[in-house]
C-alpha cells in the first residue's frame, strides 16, 4: 500500500516539474521560474505533512526520492566549490585591475565583513534582551539529548582554545586535504592558500614575466570552465528550490515551532532587521534597494532553500557580476571571503544571542555594557573560519561560548527548529557577501552602474 502512495507522490511530484520545463521552453524569465518552484514546493510539501505526518515511512521514502534532484543539485555545487574558491582568489590576482588596488580592496572586503558582522551580534543581542528571551526556559527532550550527545566530539574540537589557537587554525598545513573539506576551517585555508598564490604570482609578474603570462593564461583558462560548469548546474536551479522546499515543508516540526515560536520570532526579527541594514547601506551609496531586492532574490531563494552558503557561492559570483555590475576580480574576493569571515546570520546574530540567552543561567547580566562589548568582539573575531554549510552556526556558537566561558548545552536545545532559521542565517549570509562586493566595487571605482541599473536579471 505504501509503495503505492509512494509512487503517485512521485509522480504528483515530476508533473510539477513538468510545469517547470513548459516555462522554460516559453522562455518565462529565470527568477519567476525560481519563485514558481518554490511556491509549488511549499504547497506540495505542506499537503504531504497533512496527509501523511511527518514523521511517516510514506514521506521518509518519498523525500528519498526527491532528495535525488533536491540533494544531488546541492551536491552539484559543493563539487565545484573549493575549486571556484582556490582558482576566484588566484584569478583575482591575474587580473591586471585588481593588482592596483589589492591592498584596498582586501581591506575593504574584509573591514566591511567584520563590520556588517558586528552589527549584526549588536542587533541580535537587542533582539534577545527585547523579547526576554531566557536560557533558563528551555527544556531537554530526546531530540534534543540526542543532539547534546553528538556535540560532543565538536566541543572538544574548540573548547578550552583561546582565540590565538583558533586563528593558527585556519592557517593551512596541507592545503591538497583542505581541497577535499577536510576540516572545519578548510575554506578559509584554502582561501589563505590561494592568496599566498596569487602574492607569489605579483612577484613572479615583476621577475619573470613570460612564465608570469603563461600561468595567467592557465588560471584565465580554467576559471572560464569552471564557471561553465557552474552554469550548467545554476540551470537547474528552479527544479533543486523545488524539491527542496518541498522536503522542508513535509518534515517540518510544526508543533516544537510553534513551542519555540518567541525563539523563531525573535530570531527572523533580527534577521529582517540586519537585512535592512544592507538596504540602508547600499542606499547610502545611491544604488536603488529595490533593484537589489529584485536582482538578488533568486540567489537568496536559493540560499534560503539550500541551507548552503558555500553551495549558493556560484550564484552569489554570477548575481554580483552579471546583475550587479562588480568587476570580477572583486566579486572573485567578496565571494569566497564572505563564506568564511563575516556571516552576519550565523556567526553574527545567532551566536550572540544563545549567549545572551544562556548569561544569566551563569548569573552575567546580559545588560552589563562589558558583557555586550566582549561578546560583540568575541563574535567578530570568531566569525573567521566558519565553514559555510549547514552545521556552521553550531561551529560557530560553540567558539563563541566556549571563549565567553558559557554553558554550551543551548546549542542542542534547539535542534527542532534549528533547519528553519538556519534558512533565513543562510539568506542574510549570502546577502552579506553581495553587499560586500557591491559596496567595494563602488568604493574603488570598479563598478558598472548601467548593469546595476538593468531591470532583468541575466540568465544563468
Amino acid at each position: 500500500m505504501n509503495n503505492g502512495l509512494i509512487i503517485v507522490n512521485v509522480i504528483v511530484f515530476l508533473l510539477l516539474i513538468g510545469v517547470l520545463i513548459i516555462m522554460q521552453k516559453k522562455h518565462i524569465s529565470f527568477s519567476k521560474r525560481v519563485f514558481t518552484g518554490l511556491g509549488l514546493g511549499i504547497v506540495f510539501g505542506y499537503v504531504l505533512h497533512v496527509i501523511y505526518g511527518a514523521d511517516s515511512d510514506v514521506i521518509s521514502k518519498t523525500i528519498d526520492w526527491l532528495s535525488i534532484l533536491g540533494s544531488g543539485y546541492v551536491k552539484l555545487l559543493q563539487m565545484v566549490v573549493m575549486p571556484l574558491v582556490f582558482i576566484s582568489i588566484v584569478g583575482a590576482f591575474t587580473r591586471l585591475k585588481i593588482t592596483k588596488n589589492l591592498g584596498k580592496i582586501s581591506f575593504l572586503v574584509i573591514g566591511l565583513l567584520l563590520f556588517t558582522t558586528g552589527i549584526s551580534a549588536a542587533i541580535g543581542i537587542g533582539s534577545t534582551i527585547g523579547f526576554g528571551l531566557d536560557g533558563i526556559q528551555l527544556t531537554e527532550g530526546d531530540a534534543e539529548a540526542s543532539r547534546n550527545a553528538e556535540l560532543v566530539d565538536r566541543v572538544v574540537q574548540v573548547e578550552g582554545m583561546t582565540i590565538p589557537q583558533q586563528i593558527l587554525q585556519m592557517i593551512p598545513n596541507n592545503p591538497f586535504a583542505d581541497l577535499t573539506g577536510a576540516r572545519p576551517t578548510s575554506t578559509i585555508a584554502v582561501v589563505i592558500f590561494a592568496a599566498f598564490i596569487g602574492v607569489a604570482f605579483l612577484g613572479i609578474k615583476r621577475k619573470q614575466p613570460e612564465e608570469a603570462e603563461l600561468f595567467a593564461k592557465i588560471i584565465n583558462s580554467l576559471y572560464a570552465i569552471i564557471m561553465r560548469v557552474v552554469t550548467l548546474v545554476l540551470r537547474l536551479t528552479p527544479y533543486g528550490i523545488l524539491a527542496l522546499i518541498t522536503k522542508v515543508a513535509a518534515t517540518s516540526n510544526y508543533e516544537a515551532i510553534v513551542n519555540l515560536g518567541t525563539f523563531v520570532i525573535a530570531s527572523y526579527v533580527a534577521l529582517i532587521l540586519m537585512f535592512i541594514v544592507h538596504l540602508i547601506m547600499l542606499s547610502m551609496a545611491k544604488l536603488s534597494p529595490v533593484l537589489y531586492l529584485k536582482k538578488a532574490m533568486p540567489t537568496l531563494t536559493f540560499a534560503f532553500t539550500s541551507r548552503s552558503s558555500a553551495g549558493t557561492l556560484p550564484l552569489n559570483i554570477k548575481s554580483q557580476t552579471k546583475d550587479f555590475g562588480v568587476s570580477e576580480g572583486i566579486a572573485n574576493f567578496a565571494g569566497p571571503f564572505s563564506l568564511t569571515i563575516g556571516q552576519n546570520g550565523c556567526a553574527g546574530i545567532y551566536p550572540a544571542m544563545l549567549a545572551v540567552m544562556v548569561a544569566p543561567t551563569v548569573g552575567i547580566d546580559p545588560l552589563n555594557p562589558s558583557f555586550i562589548l566582549s561578546l560583540i568582539l568575541v563574535v567578530m573575531i570568531s566569525s573567521f573560519g566558519v565553514a559555510g554549510v549547514g552545521g556552521g552556526a553550531t561551529f560557530a556558537s560553540l567558539i563563541v561560548l566556549s571563549v565567553m566561558g558559557l554553558p554550551i548545552e543551548i546549542v542542542g536545545l534547539l535542534i527542532s527548529v534549528e533547519p528553519l532559521i538556519d534558512m533565513g542565517r543562510t539568506a542574510l549570509n549570502v546577502s552579506g557577501g553581495m553587499t560586500t562586493g557591491i559596496l567595494t566595487s563602488r568604493i574603488t571605482g570598479e563598478f558598472e552602474e548601467e548593469v546595476y541599473q538593468q531591470k532583468e536579471i541575466v540568465e544563468a
